[in-house]
């Protein structure tokens, strides 16, 4: 019985070393395989020292010379302040040709104004008229004559008389009689009648003219005749 009792203790020693063995194999795998790998919650001294150079990369490091892109960046502005000022000169000629079409276009939708015909000279109806309007025609004509012979003239001859008639004279006693301011003959009158005025002998201003175109033919101007011509 006492032997029994002993192998009985013997067996219930041996089991709980067994257990006890195991446990401690099981704690020493278990802390060989936390300390082989690291959780991410808790990162070795090891992990931070390796991480610090990405951290630091992040960063300009002092003394370095700038980017391409940085020493470029006054190239680029002033080519920008070139461009801006490019598109707003053509915009400006842009805007001053649509001007310029826009007043071509008006100007050309406008009826032409017609300019107005000079103004018709008018002459007093007297012997000073009627003088001044023959001088305007015989400058157009190109027959010589003054105011002063017309006036002289046509004083001694009529009086200043456009009706005057002369019956006394040979050209009278011939059927031919003289008429009129400078006393014209008819034959004279029609073959020294200027074209334009009346064909009228007693008519002032055709009389006058004719008369110094006459005279301008035989004496050289009106201003020469100081008698019966």
């Amino acid at each position: 019985m006492l032997k029994n009792t002993v192998i009985r203790r013997a067996n219930a020693l041996t089991k709980t070393h067994k257990i006890s063995a195991a446990c401690v194999a099981t704690l020493g795998a278990a802390t060989l395989a936390f300390t082989a790998a690291p959780s991410e919650a808790a990162p070795t001294a090891h992990t931070s020292v390796a991480s610090a150079p990405a951290a630091l990369g992040n960063q300009a490091p002092k003394g370095i010379k700038a980017s391409v892109t940085d020493q470029m960046a006054p190239s680029l502005l002033k080519a920008e302040a070139i461009a801006t000022k490019a598109k707003a000169a053509s915009l400006k000629k842009a805007a001053q040709q649509h001007a310029t079409q826009q007043a071509a276009n008006r100007s050309a939708q406008r009826p032409a104004v017609k300019p107005a015909a000079p103004k018709a000279k008018s002459y007093a109806n007297n012997l000073d008229g009627w003088i001044r309007q023959s001088l305007d025609i015989m400058a157009k004509k190109g027959i010589p004559g003054s105011y002063n012979g017309l006036h002289r003239n046509i004083m001694r001859e009529s009086s200043g008389n456009p009706m005057a008639i002369n019956n006394w004279d040979i050209n009278a006693r011939n059927g031919i009689p003289s008429k009129g301011l400078l006393q014209v003959i008819p034959p004279t009158f029609s073959s020294y009648h200027v074209h334009g005025t009346s064909a009228n002998i007693y008519d002032p201003v055709a009389n006058i003219t004719a008369a110094a175109n006459y005279a301008a033919h035989r004496y050289g101007s009106i201003d020469n005749v100081n008698s019966a011509y």
